[in-house]
């Protein structure tokens, strides 16, 4: 049950223990530490680490030009959401926004598909985990280790979200302390000065030095995009966890100035180390894994456990991320009558029990799917959320085209972060999405499977949504979405 609020001096609600909480009944328990290693750490996935090695054999050296395509727009997206965070922070993020700007329709249906969209990568990043795990420790089984993985994370997010907050802190940091490194000791070996390296040193010789910086063909480039987009999904994060933070408007501030150059360095930064230790038709590239690979290259020790303890963090980083996004989704959605009321209820430690346990019941629904039916019911879940991270992206810049407008008329002191060159960059981004969305059906394949059942699914939550306003089932348009 909620707490009953008071109210301090400046006018900020406290629950019983004198602890500052939203208005939403959500505890502001996250410091500015916390956001900042979120912003951070939020852009690093799994996926770098483990796909880009299929990227690099795909483009060449050209997915880099894949890479800088999808982080501009990645930076385009989060500029446009930070410029309606920083005027509204909201549990809800996006999904409050599209809910004021384009309709009740518009926030029900991107917030339950952004739901689906994490209870799966729940069940993929748990299984992820689980293989690690057991080729360390083989007596517990695969099935073992991802319930155990589950339980831990989801008893973290019930503690508190400082605590949350805390675990990502140092998964994050690691994760960025290790990608640092590799990128600086990575550059001391490309130019031959690393004490000790078994690499040759060729500088930027293995750019062009096998077949030219499009060996593919510049075509290549889009088959990269379509390769790469899904690793930076997650960017989005901070945005939501802003509202549970001591001064969202800074939070989000820092994080949306800061994306360029953590994208810059941390996607094209230690991709460039890779293409320039090793040629890219180097087989171990895909054999090993790209990162593998290159420390191999270098001389260094074990670089393969190293990199699965690298890759174990990444993989615990999105699990509790996403069950915490998950989360805070329902939550929102529950707050404005488009889920059961008891995903609105917050305990006295501002924490939305029912809606983390409702998403980590789905999230063991399909860890168990993942391993009974792997190549039909979960393959199914996998392609029809595949697409939703451009939807999202794509709803965040049509949303924006309308909330301008709106936090002009209402508050326009509050518009401290603004979308650069406006409209004109939104449509522009807006065109780079679509394009991406129609080249994944023009490529075929998994693409296309991903395109046309993400669409499905998408119809009939926006079906639900149109047959629910129709039927009154909404309540009234939330006022309350600021804190600030």
């Amino acid at each position: 049950m909620n707490t009953q609020p008071t109210l301090t001096k400046d006018g900020q609600e406290t629950g019983t223990t004198g602890t500052p909480h939203s208005s939403d009944g959500l505890k502001a328990g996250l410091k500015n530490r916390h956001l900042s290693m979120i912003a951070i750490g939020g852009v690093i996935g799994a996926g770098l680490f483990v796909g880009s090695g299929s990227g690099i054999a795909a483009a060449g050296p050209a997915i880099l030009l894949s890479y800088a395509l999808v982080g501009a727009m990645v930076v385009f997206v989060m500029r446009m959401l930070g410029e309606m965070a920083a005027a509204r922070p909201s549990s809800g993020s996006f999904s409050a926004y599209a809910d004021q700007a384009l309709g009740r329709w518009a926030g029900f249906t991107i917030g339950w598909l952004y739901w689906f969209f994490w209870v799966v990568v729940l069940a993929v990043e748990a299984t992820a985990g689980a293989k690690i795990l057991e080729s360390w420790v083989p007596a517990v089984p695969q099935w073992g280790w991802a319930l155990i993985v589950m339980v831990v994370l989801t008893a973290t997010n019930l503690g508190s979200v400082a605590s949350y907050g805390e675990f990502e802190f140092w998964f994050a940091g690691i994760k960025v302390v290790a990608i640092g490194a590799f990128v600086v000791i990575g550059l001391l070996a490309v130019f031959g000065v690393l004490p000790g390296s078994d690499n040759p040193g060729a500088g930027f010789a293995h750019l062009t030095d096998s077949g030219g910086f499009f060996p593919m063909g510049a075509g290549a480039v889009l088959t990269g995009v379509l390769m790469v987009v899904f690793s930076f999904m997650g960017s989005e994060i901070v945005t939501l966890a802003a509202g549970e933070s001591e001064d969202p408007q800074k939070a989000v501030t820092k994080a949306t100035n800061s994306v360029i150059w953590r994208i810059g360095v941390f996607y094209l930064g230690s991709i460039l180390v890779v293409l320039t230790l090793l040629p890219w038709n180097d087989k171990s590239i895909v054999e090993k894994g790209s990162y593998v690979a290159a420390l191999d290259s270098i001389g260094i020790p074990h670089a393969g456990q190293i990199m699965n303890v690298i890759v174990l963090t990444a993989v615990l980083s999105c699990l509790n991320s996403g069950l915490y996004t998950a989360s805070r989704m329902a939550f929102s959605l529950g707050q404005r009558g488009d889920a059961p009321k008891a995903f609105a209820k917050t305990n006295q430690r501002g924490v939305p029990t029912a809606a983390i346990l409702g998403s980590v019941v789905f999230g063991f629904v399909a860890v168990f799917f993942n391993y009974k039916w792997p190549d039909t019911v979960f393959a199914f879940l996998l392609n029809s959320s595949g697409a939703v991270a451009l939807f999202v992206w794509l709803v965040i810049c049509v949303t924006q085209l309308r909330m301008r407008g709106i936090i002009l008329r209402e508050s326009p002191e509050k518009l401290i972060v603004r979308m650069w060159l406006f409209p004109y960059l939104t449509w522009a981004t807006i065109a780079m999405i679509v394009g991406v969305l129609g080249y994944m059906v023009v490529d075929g394949g998994s693409n296309r499977e991903q395109v046309v059942l993400s669409l499905l699914v998408a119809a009939l939550v926006m079906a639900i949504a149109l047959v629910r306003q129709r039927l009154g089932k909404n309540v009234a348009p939330v006022e309350e979405l600021e804190r600030v």
